[in-house]
């Protein structure tokens, strides 16, 4: 009964956000996404949440459904021929988020010899796959490098808490304090590049009129159908490529899809992807457990930390020489730090659907490189 119960305030909780969004100015200021990932961060770390053996196969479950199940929804009615006019900014970025987290954590190695943490080397690893790639990268390295248990769970719970207040950084006033000193983002098509599902008014509204919800019934159940078919081919790969081999194929299906005119043209799609998003950054944020830092080396989490900004710092610089926009380099950044399935967030926190499939590209990008480079450079710093 318990697990029934976590597994429906998981899928009920966006329904109270969304309606204190649309009833309460200053929530909607706030943002869904944002209060999304506090709700998440407090009911996780003060024991509302009921503590079960299956608590965790609940979370997996959900992070694992969500987000390949948002990915095509979100992409359903977007115009795809207009990201070649930023590709090349992208790309840009894209290098420059590179590196900033290839400099940062080689300088965070030499930063942090003789400071109590063992096999550095190994753990310099570990922070190069994770923020070029993701889990999955973090996971094969381990393997690679054969990294104690220990550290690994330490140095990935600090990976999850220092992400959370990144991505509450990057949702919050993130735009706004980079758009001090970095150029806006340059609209395609100004009127109908923004989200308006956050914006006080109901995105909603209408939405089970047959009008709308047969045809986004079958809208969904094609989304269900090619999240079947990313997981179907990637269970005959090893389990360290299946996340980058499920999210290229959906990326690359939801975009085929969405040249499909009945498809593009279904209404409500976007706004049932956003509220898997908020299901999904619940979820997420719930499974930090601050708790489990007190035995850790504090060591490692001001590496970690170093390594999150440190990288953005350097991005940061090496944007405004050359004056790559705001936008561009939050979703960049986001997609190597955070992993592609927090693209659509920092996406729907920047009202920009134009840069979802630019940060999904590099994400993908990251996922395949990332193993190389964290088996590298750590076999490098160790010969130091």
């Amino acid at each position: 009964m318990a697990t029934i119960i976590l597994v429906l305030f998981y899928i009920l909780a966006p329904l109270m956000i969304l309606h204190a969004c649309h009833r309460y100015r200053w929530v909607n200021k706030l943002g869904a996404v944002v209060i999304a990932y506090i709700v998440g961060l407090i009911l996780g770390n003060v024991g509302l949440l009921p503590r079960l053996e299956s608590s965790g196969v609940v979370q997996d479950m959900l992070t694992t459904i969500t987000i390949p199940l948002a990915i095509p929804l979100l992409l359903f009615s977007i115009d795809i021929k207009k990201w070649f006019s930023v590709a090349g900014t992208t790309m840009l970025s894209m290098v420059f988020a590179l590196v900033g987290v290839l400099s940062t954590v080689v300088i965070g190695y030499f930063l942090f010899s003789g400071y109590g943490i063992n096999d550095l080397w190994k753990v310099s690893g570990l922070l190069v796959g994770v923020y070029t790639g993701g889990t999955p990268n973090l996971a094969s390295i381990k393997l690679a490098l054969d990294v104690d248990e220990t550290i690994y769970v330490v140095t990935h719970t600090y990976d999850l808490i220092i992400g959370v207040f990144y991505l509450l950084f990057m949702l919050s006033v993130g735009q706004r304090f980079f758009l001090t000193f970095l150029p806006a983002y340059r609209h395609s098509d100004p009127d109908s590049a923004g989200f308006d599902d956050f914006d006080g008014m109901d995105p909603y509204e209408g939405i089970f009129t047959r009008k709308i919800f047969i045809p986004l019934l079958k809208a969904f159940g094609l989304s269900v159908l090619i999240f079947a078919i990313g997981g179907g081919v990637s269970l005959i790969l090893p389990e360290s490529a299946q996340m980058a081999v499920v999210i290229l194929i959906i990326t690359t299906l939801g975009i085929f899809a969405s040249l499909i005119p009945w498809v593009n043209r279904t209404e409500k799609t976007f706004e049932v992807g956003m509220y898997l998003i908020l299901v999904f950054s619940i979820v997420v944020a719930s499974m930090a457990d601050i708790q489990r830092f007190a035995a850790a080396s504090p060591s490692i989490l001001l590496y970690v930390t170093l390594a999150v900004f440190g990288s953005l710092l350097v991005q940061v610089i090496l944007s405004k020489i050359f004056r790559v926009d705001a936008d561009t380099l939050m979703i960049t950044s986001t997609a190597f730090i955070c992993s592609p399935p927090f693209v659509p967030v920092v996406a729907a926190a920047l009202k920009n659907k134009e840069i979802i499939v630019s940060g999904l590209t590099v994400g993908i990008i990251g996922y395949a490189v990332g193993n190389y480079l964290g088996v590298m450079i750590a076999l490098l710093l160790r010969g130091f």
